[in-house]
């Protein structure tokens, strides 16, 4: 069903080009009959009954899609609570705030659920210090059928600046919005706005509660302003936020930040490999010819090459300059040989590469760099894509897939992702050391990679929770994107595996409580699925 073409409706359209139940089947037909190894695997997992598993192989072979299809609704009136009003944006700059304690502003086509005004008391009342509070919605077709859920995540400005994932519908302290007030400067981005300049006071005063709150109606009820003043304020509103230290771009339905580097520093791109040539050579000439950023080393990290063929291509590395080659003999300990090439890297910035990455646009080191150059951020992610061209990596998601998996993974490569999750800059828990920019000053701050007890896996987990701990935000740049062939140069050996198995169990152990709820991923998702795919049932009632 296509929503109305309004650009306020964009953020819902990513299920709109999904193919249909034939076109699937007719595709999925010739893959079955390209693979017809994992294609049985499907079915025998079917047959086991077991329906994750055989939902997570049909992803793999198939490509994911969204199914998200939201459980039965019990529509009613939402209740009147002593206290709080629910006023549109307009009435509150026509009429004033009012006596109310607490102002839930909305707008045309959203609707307080039953249960929501009751539940928003409640948190600002146990919370004297919160000063907004937002939740989930379910979009409603026509005749008033769940169509669509919009899952949120917790508050992130730079996500808000990309797009208006919040929505109109937000729970102020009426203290905080006679302090700030309404700007009629920006029609239909007043909520964002306010949002965003409480979020400069300080983070913790602003909430998300993941229950739904709302309903959205897009089919009964247009936007109060035109898509022209709709567009005009969400550019304003970017633009002053990036006021002196940036520019803005509009990509894909999303508002792209691209932050100014008048003397953009040195940077250290770090590449591990152990032969495979063929590889390493790809990825390198990627490196060299596909990166515009002006002032950069290559140290290329050799853990005990053997073939006449690689060490050719070293001596061919270094004799024309492209890249520096460092010994890092003795067992595969990817964590390790990464701390040795920052610890002798010349770079203000930091990018590590893995050998089965090729770079596509030559911008994505400067897209990258623009964020992890900024106080606040640590790692920095880019959106990758394997060799069919689908998502591998669009960040990292805690506790989906049974331990942690990569964001929308398998989705199709231009796919704007849940909540143009695949197209705008956002915070995330984590992101994959496969193409991670960070500044060597906060790398080295918290210690690097932790070497002994994550060797080969979850090193890049357990870095970036280490820097959230320390305060700093992690970030996904979608705008960058490089090609990812996954574990091309891994070896599933019976020692791989028990060694995989080993750091699992330091990961639960050390972030055990992180991993049950990360705040950047909906719980009303279904944690067995990978992220994105299905619904927790219910959608509601899943407090973090």
């Amino acid at each position: 069903m296509r929503l109305p073409p309004h650009p306020a409706f964009d953020l819902l359209r990513f299920a709109d080009d999904q193919p249909g139940a034939a076109r699937r089947w007719r595709a999925g037909a010739l893959l079955a009959a390209r693979h017809p190894g994992e294609a049985w695997q499907v079915v025998r997992a079917l047959l086991a009954g077991k329906r994750v598993r055989a939902r997570d192989r049909a992803a793999i072979l198939w490509g994911a899609r969204h199914a998200l299809h939201p459980p039965p609704f019990a529509a009613g009136k939402a209740e009147a609570v002593p206290g709080l009003r629910v006023a549109t944006s307009a009435e509150i700059l026509s009429e004033g705030a009012g006596p109310a304690a607490i102002v839930v502003l909305t707008a045309p086509g959203h609707r307080l659920v039953p249960g929501a005004a009751p539940a928003i008391a409640e948190v600002f009342a146990a919370e004297p210090g919160l000063e907004a509070l937002y939740g989930d919605a379910l979009v409603l077709g026509p005749g008033g059928k769940p169509l669509l859920p919009v899952l949120r995540p917790a508050f992130d400005p730079d996500y808000l600046l990309a797009t208006d994932y919040v929505g109109p519908v937000v729970a102020l302290r009426r203290q905080a919005l006679d302090r700030l007030g309404l700007d009629p400067s920006l029609p239909g981005a007043e909520a964002a706005d306010l949002l965003l300049r409480l979020a400069a006071e300080g983070l913790g005063t602003i909430r998300h509660l993941p229950r739904l709150l709302s309903t959205w109606s897009p089919f009964e009820a247009a936007p109060p302003v035109t898509p022209e003043v709709w567009r005009r304020s969400r550019r304003a509103l970017a633009e002053r936020s990036l006021a002196g230290v940036g520019r803005v771009e509009e990509a894909g339905g999303v508002l792209v930040s691209r932050r100014t580097l008048p003397e953009p520093p040195r940077a250290t791109v770090i590449v591990p490999t152990r032969d495979r040539v063929a590889l390493l050579r790809t990825c390198l000439e990627s490196l060299v010819a596909r990166t515009d950023w002006p002032e950069r080393e290559i140290i290329v990290c050799d853990n005990d090459s053997r073939e006449p063929e690689t060490h050719a291509y070293f001596r061919e590395l270094e004799q024309r300059g492209l890249a520096r080659v460092l010994p890092c003999p003795g067992p595969f300990n990817f964590a390790a040989m990464n701390n040795r090439a920052a610890s002798e890297a010349s770079g203000r910035l930091l990018a590590f590469v893995n050998n089965d990455v090729e770079a596509i646009h030559p911008d994505w080191l400067a897209r990258m760099a623009g964020e992890a150059l900024r106080p606040e951020v640590g790692a920095v992610g880019a959106k990758l894509l394997d060799a069919e061209g689908r998502i591998q990596h669009g960040g990292i998601v805690l506790g989906a897939g049974g331990l942690v998996t990569h964001a929308h993974r398998h989705f199709p490569g231009d796919a704007p992702g849940y909540l143009h999750r695949l197209r705008a800059t956002h915070r995330v828990s984590a992101v994959t050391a496969a193409c991670l920019v960070i500044e060597a000053e906060k790398f080295r701050a918290v210690g690097g990679f932790d070497a002994e007890a994550f060797a080969v896996d979850f090193n890049d987990v357990d870095l970036c929770l280490r820097l959230d701990r320390a305060g700093y935000r992690n970030l996904i740049v979608p705008g960058a994107v490089l090609h990812h062939r996954e574990a091309a140069s891994r070896r599933w050996t019976p020692a791989a595996q028990e060694r995989h198995a080993a750091e699992v169990a330091r990961l639960r152990e050390r972030w055990g409580e992180a991993l049950a709820a990360d705040p950047w991923y909906n719980p009303g998702f279904d944690p067995r699925s990978g992220a994105y795919l299905r619904l927790r049932d219910p959608i509601e009632g899943n407090p973090r």
